[in-house]
């Protein structure tokens, strides 16, 4: 039975989420603030949490950076706010999903089902990964992209990447010196119908970067124009 910590304070709305939770056999944890919250996550083993971000000593932002120093296990943010920018905060935070009160729990349980399976397809690609030599590979200097299971490798270390963060590293290293506008990034990943914000782009930037680690400096921003990767 997989644990699931859910971190809201208020009760009514932690026991609507407990008992749907349970009731699909999953094992429930509950803290009403940030600092226990914590105290949980630290001292047992959690498949998935579920933060409230409006939660007294610490808000649920602070708890996300602090699970994600330690742990890649998913963590729905659960929010009254519903801006874009809280939105795109969230996941400069960690969060691997993001849902609006009021909410519909149906809704909730299929995001964490969702969230779960996508985890376990990840560590079976990596478990797979491990256990046969890739031969599909896109490489630039010491970074290799596992073209067959979309994953990264740098100096032989596997880093798993979000759909986007992959397709935005790709395009890169298969255009590497070009300089590409942001506009034009954004076309090419998200679609020409894509009508979300912008910003989009700098989180997924971002997030790649700190993912490239010392190789971060490859992924360059040129001020006023866009992005490009590698090259001179």
């Amino acid at each position: 039975m997989l644990n699931i910590l859910v971190a809201e304070d208020d009760l009514r709305i932690l026991r609507l989420i407990s008992d749907f939770l349970k009731n699909d056999n999953y094992n429930v944890y509950q803290a009403t603030n940030g600092k226990e919250a914590l105290d949980i996550f630290k001292k047992e083993k959690i498949s998935l949490v579920i933060l409230d971000i409006m939660m007294p000593i610490y808000d649920g932002w602070h708890v996300c950076k602090e699970i994600r120093k330690e742990s890649d296990i998913p963590i729905l943010i659960l929010t009254a706010k519903d801006s874009d920018s809280d939105e795109l905060f969230g996941f400069d935070s960690g969060a691997d999903e993001y849902i609006s009160k009021p909410f519909n729990p149906v809704l909730l349980l299929a995001r964490v089902k969702n969230l779960l399976k996508r985890i376990e397809v990840q560590k079976q690609i990596k478990k797979n990964s491990d256990e046969k030599q890739k031969t599909n590979l896109l490489n630039y200097e010491d970074i290799s992209l596992d073209v067959d299971n979309k994953l990264m490798i740098i100096n032989n270390e596997t880093i798993e990447l979000k759909p986007k963060e992959y397709d935005l590293i790709v395009l890169f290293i298969k255009n590497k010196g070009r300089l590409f506008e942001r506009e034009n990034l954004l076309d090419i990943v998200w679609g020409y119908d894509y009508l979300g914000d912008p910003r989009t782009l700098d989180t997924h930037i971002n997030r790649l970067r700190n993912k490239l680690g010392e190789k971060s400096y490859l992924l360059k921003t040129v001020r006023g124009f866009g992005y490009k990767f590698g090259g001179e």
